[in-house]
């Protein structure tokens, strides 16, 4: 017998055994018959074309039915069948991909830095609209700061640099870091109270963004979650940076890290895993040079030595292609390499942009520039980096005594956190990361203390102070104590290789119990660092009430003058600025111009000819006084003096005296 014979006689059988009392079971010259039909059916091809057409369209078209037999009976055995899985409807498959989505792990890392950020730094939005973490003085100027950029870069964007403070000073807004890339914020919104609760959301987004952009950068260099966590929290909530609540554009550290993050991305690089061009996506790179050059719109207070960093890296990167191009054929690829190009220009077009004004500044006002003796003032010693600010909660009674024997302490309490230190010297022994890589991350750890120190480390001759003298523009950063936010960061990556290797041993330990399913002591162990490095970074911030606003800054015009007028005094001025941005000769900012300090020493006196002819040549209106600030200053006897024979005016408006010139 043939195969085709075989095959067709097969066929036959088993189409002629259904179940019991088939009436088509019954007759087998009827079955012989059929197993000739479909013989001759198989030499014949139209037939059997015919009958297979029409059977498939019976079976699986109109008349098809899963539980019809031959002749259209149900088949009996169905029952016996696994049931067939339903299919789900829209509303069921809408709520299964919004939970696929709601669980993915960058949206867990999203919603986790938000939440953690609003505990963290709360009371921060418990009343926004009234209150300023840590002072109102240099809150109040960054708050001004972003309404001054949103204001006017709708309204007069050529005037961007020229503010309406400082009057009658130049380049006024370049005076100190500005916040600039905040400025999309600033377009929302007017007046002192949407101005303060601008800065305190933004305050706690900075300290979000700060947390995800660490997490994604150890993630990125092959830590694990659980490390990459610590790393985030390390990084962000270190103890040392409570004593910056009031200086946004240091907070405002997040591009950092997520920036690194997304150039190794797109270079397909990682710590742990190394070259891999498989993966490199010149997408991630271009968006990593624009997170960075948005970083640097921020200030050049932590953006500069980032500049550096990645000038620094930039380099190693070129040699690196240059050696690998003799082996491997584009190493990096023309896109990848096309993205660099184009990133690396647009982040050194910010850069020089952004600087233009500084130049005019230092060029204007000499007594702007540091010296060497200025960091000596701000360099904090070695107990520095084990002395936390009196705004931690955990360690800031405790340390005040180690306090007092710092010269200046809000710059001087670098203290990264306990947990944090301990977590990268294990990480030194048993980490996810090689060795080669941990040394490398030692070594960053102790030239960034080094740099951190200033002149206290031996004068600094051959450390800080090389950079002051030779690197363009570090000599306009007096505060070195802030190079410990790379410190912190690499401390950071160290304690998430350590982490990560204990969450694999984990893992392992657990893969041999019965079930394998990791007791509530191993889980607790693996969340017990970050629940540490948490604990570390809660604050005792204080949240003063911001001083209201004066009616008269409401209804005067300018150019005009606020007295009291003094550092302190004047950077609240500058907030309660922002109803009508007229011009005003107050001012506060990282030096004094020499025209200012002028102004205030004349005004000691007013109202008097004096004073009233000086102010006149400025180009000043009206002066306003506070009567609720003058206390026993000389204002206090002169303010309700006559004025008649100095040929200007006096008006009562709510608790200030204006006087119109």
């Amino acid at each position: 017998m043939t195969t085709e014979q075989s095959d067709t006689q097969n066929e036959a059988t088993a189409g002629t055994e259904p179940a019991v009392g088939d009436a088509t079971a019954k007759d087998p010259a009827e079955g012989n018959a059929a197993t000739k039909d479909r013989a001759e059916g198989g030499k014949d091809g139209e037939a059997g074309k015919d009958r297979d057409g029409e059977a498939g369209k019976d079976r699986d078209g109109e008349a098809g039915d899963s539980t019809a037999g031959e002749g259209g009976k149900p088949d009996r055995w169905e029952a016996f069948a696994p049931a067939p899985e339903p299919v789900p409807g829209r509303l069921r498959r809408g709520l299964r991909a919004a939970g696929r989505f709601g669980v993915h792990e960058w949206n867990l890392a999203v919603l986790g830095s938000l939440a953690l950020a609003v505990a963290l730094t709360w009371p921060t939005l418990r009343y926004p609209l009234y209150t300023l973490p840590q002072d109102y003085w240099d809150p109040s100027l960054q708050a001004w700061q972003m309404a001054w950029s949103g204001h006017i870069l709708l309204t007069d964007p050529a005037r961007l640099w020229h503010a309406n403070t400082f009057f009658p000073e130049p380049w006024s807004f370049a005076f100190s870091d500005t916040l600039l890339g905040y400025a999309p914020v600033g377009m929302i919104g007017t007046g002192p109270e949407a101005a303060l609760l601008r800065y305190n959301i933004m305050f706690v987004l900075a300290h979000a963004l700060a947390m995800l952009g660490a997490y994604a950068l150890a993630r990125q260099l092959g830590a694990g979650r659980a490390g990459a966590a610590v790393a985030g929290a390390g990084y962000t909530y270190a103890p040392w940076l409570l004593a910056q609540a009031g200086h946004l554009h240091i907070v405002s550290n997040g591009g950092i890290p997520l920036a690194l993050a997304m150039l190794a991305r797109g270079h397909g690089w990682s710590l742990r895993h190394g070259y891999r061009p498989e993966r490199r996506h010149a997408g991630w790179a271009y968006a990593g040079w624009v997170v960075a050059a948005w970083q640097l719109s921020l200030g050049f207070g932590i953006g500069l030595p980032f500049a550096y960093v990645l000038a620094g890296v930039t380099l190693v990167a070129t040699v690196t292609w240059s050696v690998r191009r003799r082996s491997v054929r584009r190493p990096f690829g023309v896109r990848l390499l096309v993205a660099d190009v184009v990133g690396a220009l647009l982040f050194a077009g910010v850069g020089g942009l952004l600087a233009i004004p500084y130049f005019k500044v230092a060029e204007l006002h000499p007594n702007a520039a540091r010296t060497l003796g200025d960091i000596d003032i701000y360099s904090p010693p070695f107990s520095g980096f084990f002395t936390a600010p009196a705004e931690s909660r955990i360690w800031g009674g405790l340390h005040e005594g180690a306090r007092t024997a710092l010269p200046w302490h809000p710059e001087m309490t670098l203290l990264p956190g306990f947990a944090l230190y301990a977590l990268a010297a294990g990480g030194l022994f048993f980490s996810v990361w090689r060795l080669r890589h941990r040394l490398l991350l030692l070594a960053g750890v102790v030239v960034t203390m080094v740099l951190a120190m200033g002149t206290r480390f031996f004068g600094g001759t051959f450390t800080y102070g090389l950079l002051f003298e030779y690197l363009p523009g570090w000599n306009g950063l007096r505060t070195p104590g802030r190079m410990m936010l790379w410190t912190t960061l690499l401390l950071a990556l160290l304690a998430a290789g350590a982490v990560s290797a204990f969450t694999i041993r984990v893992r392992e330990w657990a893969a041999e119990r019965v079930p394998p399913w990791p007791g509530p002591w191993l889980r607790l162990a693996t969340v017990l660092p970050l629940l540490l490095v948490i604990a570390e970074g809660l604050n005792a911030t204080p949240h003063p009430v911001v001083p209201t606003q004066p009616a008269a800054m409401r209804s005067v015009d300018g150019p005009m003058l606020v007295l009291p007028s003094s550092q302190n005094h004047d950077q609240p001025v500058m907030l309660w600025s922002t109803s009508r941005f007229q011009d005003v000769v107050n001012g506060g900012s990282g030096f004094t111009p020499e025209r200012q300090a002028e102004i205030r020493k004349v005004t000691e006196s007013f109202p008097d000819q004096a004073s009233v002819t000086y102010l006149r040549s400025l180009g000043v209106r009206n002066v306003v006084v506070l009567r609720d600030q003058i206390g026993d200053t000389p204002w206090a006897t002169t303010i309700d003096a006559p004025v008649d024979a100095l040929g200007i005016t006096r008006e009562q408006v709510d608790n200030a005296v204006v006087f119109h010139l």
